[in-house]
């Protein structure tokens, strides 16, 4: 195998180990003069929403 396919291959998995895992997120690969130079990877968590009937309600005082 020469140097440039095993590099490829090399850039290919880690590439497919940051893919791994991720729920919500970006995977962004920087190229430079036609080589990938950076590859950086965002992960968001999501929170569940909390129901509204269990947050504190206001009561509104009416004037009369």
């Amino acid at each position: 195998m020469t140097l440039k396919k095993q590099l490829d291959q090399q850039v290919m998995e880690k590439i497919a180990s940051l893919l791994e895992g991720l729920e919500f997120g970006t995977v962004q690969i920087t190229v430079h003069d036609s080589q990938i130079t950076q590859i950086d990877r965002l992960e968001k968590h999501r929170l569940p929403l909390q129901s509204k009937t269990s947050a504190p309600s206001k009561q509104i005082k009416s004037r009369l």
